[in-house]
């Protein structure tokens, strides 16, 4: 076995005359074990003592005095003699990077080149760049030690990797014993790009074979994912809540409609965007637009880097275990019928059931209809009460050992409704099945905790968070996650592409296919931003203050009926008017500057339910004011008495 790549025809400066590098004899893997184990043990230069007895090359070798160079046994090409013990959060070759300095007569790669010293041995002829340590063992991959039977626990042989160790920009794992093995590498002095990254394991293709593992490029940075902290939203204190001062950082509040400064009460089928989010979109067209994940220059890292700091922000503003949970879609639609595709026609199949709620936007009942037709299951619906809240009672006697998933909304946007969905949830969890809950009409109204609720998947759309339209979240727990396949194949969720047989990339980016929506998730994860900085809690009282008050207002009106009055509401208000259509209502409510919903608002059977085909919808936001519920009081009051 010979070191890879050419030799330098002439030796070294220093090296000692007619020295050339020789042929590198067997080494037993015992012996390397012995070694490692000794190490791990605490040896330190001035205890530790080369090993005896049987040990191939190294039974040659004399003892070797503390603070001597070391010399090679026997047929081993010497390494050069390391320096003094670097600064521990400098990380050693390969990454390698243990808290206790190796014995003197240890060296596992060569390192930090020192000068000629007087009495020294004769220094190796340094490798060309591009060559490797040569791996000890049967690895057929050079740059993968394969440290062989009896290697000490924790030195593993994955392709490409050591656990614990770091061989990018971000921090490694603390070792759990304290040993500072994989001790966190020092800061890059250019930003870490975390485009291109490491290729996960292989799938075995039929028959046991793996599809070929092709070798990274030279110019690829490479990252290891650390599992980030969880942490709570970042909440504002409590204090006043100015909404006329936020109305200001929304610039289409200023425009006007027919004459008369705009109102925008419909919230619930789309927010308006702060300057933060315009702001953060124009900037990244400026600076920053680039496909992510591909491409070794400046403009990729910085597309990258900002693509997966929203995806992080999505993490954090759920409170989601890992940035892994986290898969952008183009909204709530198409994150439940991924759901459906990938999860769903995998684990249900005939006779099995799906249980909803009446309160169901059409986006949380037409995917599940057409899975239940397409596998012959059924899908059952919990009824609601007058005041169109969901009769618990009933919803658990749905559940029996053939549910294999409840799909419900945690607010109803024809109704304003706040399902108890944590409860609902642990019922569910009870009778064995998997859960989704359907955030779009909460997200922008209340805090929501994914550690809290349990839920197995959560979605919502950037556009009802104050974010932009075509971009969405869909959160899953990675051990349900993992197991799902692919739902849409391309580029981008694919690790490796035979014509015989593909791999798919690990969650999130296994259902991310093709070129994503990157500047509105960017522009995503800046409304967050912005709702975290207000303080969700701030906002949720607010617009619980503005629902009482448009509820009050509202009921004074004659022959004005509201539609759901549910204990539990967010800031939807639903009605008819006697004597009117919805879609009149609507367009006087227009002609005052006011924009209101009018119409079945995508939730038919919810309004069935209580014997009307359509209403009318102001819906409330953080910018709203008791000014804006005034004047809609006073418009219908005109209308009503014209």
């Amino acid at each position: 076995m010979t070191y890879p790549g050419p030799i330098p025809a002439e030796p070294a400066a220093g090296a000692s005359a007619g020295f050339q590098p020789g042929p590198i004899a067997p080494i037993d893997p015992a012996v390397i074990a012995r070694i490692a184990n000794e190490l791990f043990q605490g040896e330190t230069p001035e205890t530790a003592a080369p090993p005896t007895g049987d040990a191939g090359p190294w039974a040659s070798a004399p003892p070797v005095p503390v603070g001597a160079p070391p010399v090679a046994p026997p047929g081993l090409s010497p390494v050069p003699f390391a320096p003094p013990r670097p600064d521990p959060a400098q990380a050693l070759p390969l990454g390698l990077n243990f808290a206790p300095a190796p014995p003197s007569w240890l060296n596992f790669a060569p390192a930090f080149p020192a000068g000629p010293e007087s009495g020294s041995a004769p220094a190796a002829a340094p490798l060309p760049a591009a060559a490797s340590v040569p791996a000890l063992g049967s690895s057929p991959d050079p740059a993968v030690p394969d440290f062989g039977p009896g290697a000490p626990a924790g030195l593993g042989t994955v392709p490409g990797t050591f656990p614990g160790l770091d061989f990018g920009h971000a921090a490694a794992p603390a070792s759990p014993s304290g040993s500072g093995y994989g001790a966190p590498a020092p800061p890059p002095s250019e930003p870490g790009y975390y485009f291109l990254d490491e290729a996960p394991a292989a799938e075995p293709l039929p028959g046991g074979a793996a599809p070929p593992r092709a070798e990274p490029p030279e110019t690829r940075h490479e990252r290891l994912e650390v599992r980030p902290q969880v942490v709570p939203q970042l909440e504002a204190e409590p204090g006043p809540f100015d909404a006329a001062s936020l109305r200001r950082d929304f610039p289409i509040l200023q425009e006007r409609v027919h004459g008369k400064p705009l109102i925008w009460l419909d919230n619930a089928a789309t927010t308006q965007k702060p300057n933060a989010v315009i702001d953060r979109l124009s900037d990244f067209y400026r600076r920053e637009n680039s496909n992510i994940h591909r491409a070794a220059h400046a403009l990729a890292a910085r597309s990258t880097d900002a693509y997966e700091a929203a995806r992080e922000k999505a993490r954090r503003f759920l409170n989601a275990s890992s940035s892994n949970e986290i898969v952008f879609v183009r909204g709530t639609t198409e994150a439940i019928n991924l759901v459906a595709q990938a999860w769903g026609r995998r684990n249900i199949g005939k006779d099995d059931e799906i249980v909803i709620t009446w309160l169901e936007h059409h986006a949380n009942i037409v995917p599940w209809q057409m899975l239940a037709a397409e596998k012959g299951a059924k899908l059952r619906v919990a009824p609601v009460n007058d005041r169109g809240e969901v009769v618990l009672e009933e919803y658990e006697k749905l559940l029996n050992p053939r549910t294999r998933l409840v799909s419900i909304t945690q607010v109803s946007n024809a109704l304003g409704t706040v399902n108890p969905v944590k409860e609902m949830v642990a019922m569910a969890h009870r009778h064995g099945a998997r859960t989704l809950v359907d955030g779009a009409q909460s997200v922008s109204h209340m805090r929501v905790d994914m550690l809290d609720l349990e839920t197995d998947f959560f979605v919502f759309s950037g556009h009802k968070v104050f974010g932009p339209t075509g971009i969405g979240v869909l959160y899953g727990k990675y051990d349900v996650l993992k197991d799902m396949p692919a739902w849409q194949g391309g580029g981008n969720m694919i690790a490796d592409v035979t014509f015989e047989h593909t791999v798919y990339q690990p969650a999130p980016a296994r259902f991310e296919a093709g070129t994503g929506n990157i500047a509105d998730a960017v522009g995503l994860g800046a409304a967050l931003d912005y709702v975290m900085r207000v303080g969700m809690d701030l906002i949720g009282r607010h617009e619980h203050e503005l629902l009482v008050y448009a509820t009050e207002g509202l009921l004074s009106v004659p022959g004005l009926r509201l539609i759901g009055t549910a204990r539990e509401k967010a800031g939807v208000l639903s009605f008819v008017l006697d004597g009117f259509r919805s879609e009149d209502v609507g367009a006087a409510l227009d002609r005052d500057g006011i924009a209101v919903r009018s119409g079945h608002h995508c939730a038919q059977p919810a309004l069935r339910r209580f014997g009307v085909e359509s209403s009318v919808r102001p819906s409330l936001a953080l910018y709203n004011t008791k000014g804006d519920i005034d004047a809609l009081v006073a418009s219908v009051c005109r209308l009503k008495s014209s």
